[in-house]
């Protein structure tokens, strides 16, 4: 029998990410287990040149991150699921699996864009890294999913 007692669910608080939450809300409900939703702010590149314009510093992009994620989880909790929320700055598929073994979860759910071919050899996926190293199941749900039915909408 599998059991599965902690999901960890990053979020960037796109659509993909909106998708994986969606899946990770009705295998908490139908196993009963925990949620942890992180969030993982990348460090930014420092620059001299005053010409750029203005990059929020990471203290800003967690402070938005922690209050987004404060109203998602009072969202999860209204409907009766076991959740808590984790906002740290680090490389994102690195710090993922770093939190994955420190909470000693379960199942990671997490979402992606699709991207390929130039867009994904510049950027990555952090899905990608995430499934070579995570060391527990990973379900990753693509942008473009097929809906399900939510009963309680």
């Amino acid at each position: 029998m599998i059991t599965i007692k902690k999901i960890l669910c990053p979020t960037d608080f796109s659509d993909a990410s909106k998708n994986a939450i969606r899946y990770a809300n009705e295998f908490a409900r139908t196993m009963n287990a925990e949620v942890i939703f992180i969030h993982v702010v990348e460090p930014r590149p420092i620059t001299t040149d005053m010409s750029v314009a203005y990059l929020p510093i990471e203290t800003d992009l967690e402070k938005a991150a922690e209050e987004d994620l404060t109203a998602l989880l009072e969202e999860e909790k209204d409907k009766g699921i076991s959740a808590e929320k984790i906002v740290l700055v680090g490389q994102p598929a690195e710090t993922i699996i770093e939190q994955s073994k420190v909470y000693d979860v379960d199942l990671i759910i997490l979402g992606s864009h699709g991207r390929a071919g130039l867009t994904r050899l510049l950027m990555g996926s952090v899905a990608e890294a995430v499934l070579r190293k995570s060391p527990c199941p990973v379900l990753i749900i693509k942008a473009e999913e097929k809906e399900f039915i939510d009963d309680e909408s």
